[in-house]
């Protein structure tokens, strides 16, 4: 029997940021299904920390979260590069950009609205016409951040504090207070088990016998292709529709695009399928001069929401000593650090953060009581 004060399941971003914060108070074990940890949704992001995604608490957490990543803790390298998001529009979106520029001057002075020449400079491709590109704004801060980087000194962390990461100790039994038994045969125990098994955190619930939350996973496709020849990519901005309609942005010498879809998917190791990976090249055609003329790489990743798409922190009113860290959806990285905290003020039972709270957000928005 292996013991521990924090059993966590699930070696995403999630699991491993709070189990580096838990750390400082006692025993961490944590158990990732897969032989690496990030292999899931963390590992396929584009990594990306913008204010065009989410409501108003995940954009309080995307916020609060910045500081972390331009100035990362000591045992972390370096995790972001300031990059602009560049946010664009057609006829239909034009109120959409027009209210999403209005939120994001109440969180940065940052900001500038463009015009054809200007947008242009910034994103020599864009197709600036009445069917295409008719407005745009810029955040002059976006953070371009370095997945392996944060996942890797979380990990650290973990380590350093005496914890122990476990990777492909697949769950296959939770009893209550709370003893897992992998398919290896391996058993844990811990007075209080963190559920942060992402598209899974249903199903470990059900295996605990707690009431699940109704988490629905959904997939992202995301293309890579090469820009023309001799056309430098390497500054360019990343560049999103007002609405959830495509992205883009470079990525060594390459650029990524998606068509922000979400299908719903199975827990499962997501595959692009051929009709996303079509739209995603065509809606880059819609609103720039490029051709996709090969797709060089793809890939799909699973985002998972509550109903509300508010990440979820907190002990299951149903079960003691199970904890909830689920439910972030595709901003688990730009948020990581700040439900981090979250999760350890809840998991050890101290005060609600005082910086948490000046930032927006309260316990009654992330605990799961309210999906109940």
């Amino acid at each position: 029997m292996n013991t521990a004060d924090f059993l966590v399941i699930g070696g995403g971003i999630a699991g491993l940021s709070a189990g580096a914060r838990l750390a400082k108070h006692g025993k961490v074990v944590l158990l990732e299904a897969e032989d690496a940890v990030g292999y899931h949704s963390s590992g396929r992001s584009v990594t990306f920390s913008h204010f065009g995604i989410g409501g108003a608490t995940v954009r309080a957490l995307t916020a609060y979260s910045r500081a972390f990543f331009q100035n990362p803790p000591d045992g972390f390298d370096e995790l972001a590069h300031v990059r602009p998001a560049l946010f664009i529009a057609n006829e239909a979106m034009v109120p959409a950009l027009d209210e999403l520029e209005r939120i994001t001057r109440s969180l940065t002075d940052a900001v500038d609205r463009f015009d054809e020449a200007e947008a242009v400079r910034y994103c020599p491709a864009l197709r600036w016409a009445p069917d295409a590109v008719v407005a745009a704004f810029v955040h002059r801060e976006g953070l371009k951040l370095d997945p392996n980087a944060l996942l890797q000194g979380y990990a650290r962390a973990i380590r350093a504090a005496g914890g122990e990461i476990v990777t492909g100790a697949r769950v296959a039994e939770i009893t209550p207070r709370w003893r897992i038994r992998t398919e290896a045969g391996e058993t844990y125990e811990a007075p209080i088990l963190v559920n942060a098994a992402g598209a899974w955190a249903d199903h470990v619930a059900g295996l605990a016998g707690v009431k699940p939350l109704g988490l629905t996973p959904l997939r992202r496709t995301i293309i890579a292709f090469d820009p023309p020849s001799g056309m430098d990519v390497r500054d360019w901005p990343f560049v999103k529709t007002a609405a959830d309609y495509m992205y883009m942005l470079p990525d060594s010498g390459r650029l990524l695009a998606s068509p922000v879809d979400e299908n719903s998917d199975d827990p499962c190791d997501a595959q692009p399928d051929e009709l996303n990976m079509a739209i995603a090249a065509h809606r880059v055609t819609e609103f720039t001069t490029l051709e996709v003329k090969r797709i060089t790489h793809k890939w799909a990743g699973l985002r998972t929401f509550a109903a509300d798409r508010v990440p979820v922190a907190g002990f299951a009113p149903d079960a003691e000593g199970f904890f909830w860290l689920a439910g972030q959806g595709g901003y688990g990285l730009q948020t990581a650090p700040a439900m981090a905290e979250i999760a350890e003020a809840l998991a050890i039972g101290a005060a609600w953060p005082d910086d948490i709270a000046a930032a927006g957000v309260s316990p009654e928005q992330i605990r799961p009581e309210r999906l109940l």
